[in-house]
């Protein structure tokens, strides 16, 4: 049973590492990826809609994002959207497509997206620990029932080294993508 606790525990902390990551890749680095556009929502007949499900999103170039919408009627409502995000980039629109010029990030820009960086690792981290607690929690109820105290107590370090070793990994990967904000 304590087994079970520790992989489910382990699984979670996987996941809210994947999170993180995911919702790195939105934060523009001064590169061109199709991942900016994640968090973009189109107001699609009613409906919001993610952009890479409208559209055909790719880069041709490092500095250019094109986006190719499978229904030339929603370009404008893109267009709109862009304009709405907080990706702080300006869409020029041909009649087909849109394209995204990604512009050199400015010192102040970078030292932003740094700091939001950092509120999302700190959400991970966050999101560890309550599973960490959550985790220790149901030890703690076998303890009354299946379980010696010191096995408990032992379950309970083995959960501590677990998180430890997810909480360095969330730093790992805000160093990473604070290294590559940083990057000129």
């Amino acid at each position: 049973m304590p087994q079970s606790i520790k992989k489910s525990a382990e699984e979670r902390m996987d996941k809210a590492i994947s999170a993180l990551k995911r919702d790195l890749t939105t934060l523009r680095a001064g590169r061109a990826t199709p991942a900016l556009l994640d968090r973009v929502q189109v107001e699609y007949y009613g409906a919001m809609t993610p952009v890479n499900q409208l559209a055909n999103v790719n880069t041709p170039d490092s500095r250019t994002i094109l986006i190719q919408p499978w229904d030339k009627t929603s370009l404008a409502a893109i267009e709109k959207a862009i304009m709405k995000s907080d990706l702080g980039l300006t869409p020029s629109n041909d009649g087909s497509t849109i394209r995204l010029g990604i512009p050199m990030l400015t010192e102040e820009r970078r030292a932003e997206l740094v700091k939001l960086t950092k509120k999302f690792g700190e959400e991970a981290k966050v999101a560890i620990r309550n599973i960490r607690r959550d985790a220790n929690d149901d030890i703690k109820k076998l303890e009354k029932s299946d379980i010696s105290e010191d096995e408990s107590r032992r379950h309970q370090d083995d959960i501590q080294k677990t998180t430890d070793k997810f909480i360095a990994e969330v730093e790992r990967v805000l160093s990473a993508k604070e290294k590559d904000i940083m990057e000129v």
